[in-house]
């Protein structure tokens, strides 16, 4: 099974895509896509659904793993992201690519066993589980790295 996992943002989001084997996780890619700072934001957000439209058919993925919203202090950038966010639920639903949500909190349960985990924490495991050379980098990239596994995690089931 093909997952991509996706971290949601209107600048940068973050994406990583691995397999899962029965048991085992095999890392494939992971990055950021990131949109014209310039831009108005309603250019931005096609530049999000074009350029997701080009992973997914890159990458052909099984399933998707988006984290889902969470508290945010500035309520311009928490309509921005859930607007932005929303434009990925529908590239991945348009693909027909089944969508599972999972919170912060879940996230760093299933990479580190605490859901309150820093995100050092939680890069070094990623380094561990996918045998690199280094942590993971840019935060967006590790963190949808980590929403990837997170499902595969939970797909045991």
């Amino acid at each position: 099974m093909r997952i991509l996992g996706i971290d949601p943002g209107y600048g940068r989001i973050g994406f990583g895509i691995i397999e899962k084997i029965g048991n085992n996780f095999r890392l494939i890619d992971f990055g950021v896509i990131e949109t014209d700072k310039k831009a108005d934001l309603n250019a931005r957000l096609l530049e999000i659904f074009d350029k997701l439209n080009n992973l997914i058919k890159e990458y052909n993925p099984d399933e998707s793993a988006v984290e889902s919203l969470f508290f945010f202090k500035n309520v311009k950038t928490a309509i921005q992201v859930g607007e932005a966010r929303g434009v990925i639920l529908l590239a991945l639903q348009k693909a027909n690519i089944p969508i599972f949500e999972y919170t912060p909190y879940q996230v760093k349960q299933a990479i580190t066993g605490y859901g309150r985990a820093e995100k050092g924490q939680i890069q070094r495991m990623l380094k561990v589980i996918f045998n690199l050379k280094k942590n993971p980098t840019p935060d967006d990239a590790a963190d949808a790295l980590a929403i990837a596994f997170c499902h595969g995690n939970y797909r045991r089931s």
